[in-house]
């Protein structure tokens, strides 16, 4: 196989994103596309020349040699294991399945088969947390002691997407537990969270929370805190530092340029990203060129699902401890 032919699975905001993505990058043509909604479908295939068809069809189909997962989050499961049996590669986006359970029961099915699996953290991808993490495997800040990340949104989304998200652990903060692991190098063994409603009290009656703080910590005493925010009034706030038993490793927030402007008051520069498509898009075409490659040159793809159920476990390790304020030991989960 020299091009891989992509199926899209929900042509949403996220699917637009992987869709943009797809068509990028070398050897990989999107060949379909399916959605609960028409118009979007059809807008999507329209714009990147594929064709409009049913989950089924694209499951069944010769043409698709992959497909890419990006349907509300209740479906996830189901999907990776009709893919599965249908014999295609699989990118799923994050989260597999807001259950524990439910996510070891599909990789089950994701072994039997013997399916490549990718599953959607795309931050590890990001050319500057990717830096920080070339710089820990090169020795540049010795052991890793304590990882600080920092992840704010602008503001939160709509109602109607929290009340199925799975909350904010399990839908925001699962991409910090897999970057938490990402530059630990260690698992969790134990995971501390507090949560409130701070940015909107309708939040509260999801019910949810939009603001939360949580430490893991490792078997060997490593140290993750992790800061979550559904408010920053100035930009999408995103922020990872290493510090080690030699210096520290740190990645700062992306501007909109770097011009900055001087002046009698001092200086001013550019705003921050706005949100997540501007600020890691760049993460987002090399997360699907490494898929791509994976799958043509039948090399292990990774993120892995275990990656998925590991940060899951982790999400829900934190909403426990959140609910009933203490300190949760990952085995309980």
């Amino acid at each position: 196989m020299t091009s891989l032919s992509i199926g899209l699975l929900g042509a949403g905001r996220i699917g637009k994103v992987h869709a943009a993505a797809i068509a990028g990058t070398a050897n990989a043509r999107l060949v379909a596309v399916a959605d609960a909604f028409p118009e979007p479908a059809r807008e999507v295939a329209e714009q990147y020349g594929a064709t409009v068809r049913t989950i089924d069809e694209i499951m069944m189909a010769d043409d698709v040699d992959a497909v890419f997962i990006t349907t509300p989050t209740d479906v996830h499961a189901d999907l990776i294991e009709q893919a599965a049996r249908a014999g295609k590669a699989i990118f799923c986006e994050k989260p597999i399945d807001l259950s524990v359970q439910r996510v070891r029961d599909c990789l089950e099915v994701v072994a039997d088969t013997g399916a490549a699996l990718m599953v959607g953290f795309n931050r590890r991808f990001d050319p500057n947390f990717r830096a920080v993490r070339a710089q820990i495997d090169a020795g540049a800040i010795g052991d890793v002691e304590m990882v600080t990340i920092v992840s704010r949104d602008p503001g939160p989304p709509p109602l109607s997407y929290m009340e199925r998200s799975g909350g904010l652990f399990r839908d925001m903060t699962i991409h910090d537990f897999d970057m938490a692991r990402f530059l630990l190098g260690e698992e969790p063994v134990s995971v501390t969270a507090v949560g409130s409603v701070l940015v909107d009290p309708a939040i509260a009656d999801v019910p949810d929370v939009d603001s939360a703080a949580i430490t893991l910590v490792t078997a060997t005493g490593k140290i993750a805190q992790i800061s979550n925010s559904r408010r920053a009034t100035y930009g999408y706030d995103q922020r990872v530092e290493v510090h080690g038993s030699a210096g520290v490793a740190r990645a700062e927030n992306l501007h909109e340029s770097t011009v900055e402007v001087g002046g009698e008051h001092g200086f001013t520069r550019a705003p921050l990203m706005n949100f997540f498509i501007e600020r890691y898009m760049p993460a987002y075409r090399d997360e699907v060129a490494t898929f791509v490659r994976g799958v043509l040159d039948g090399t292990p793809l990774s993120p892995t699902g275990k990656a998925g159920l590991r940060a899951l476990v982790l999400a829900e390790a934190a909403a426990r401890s959140h609910a009933e304020r203490r300190t949760v030991d990952i085995s309980e989960v």
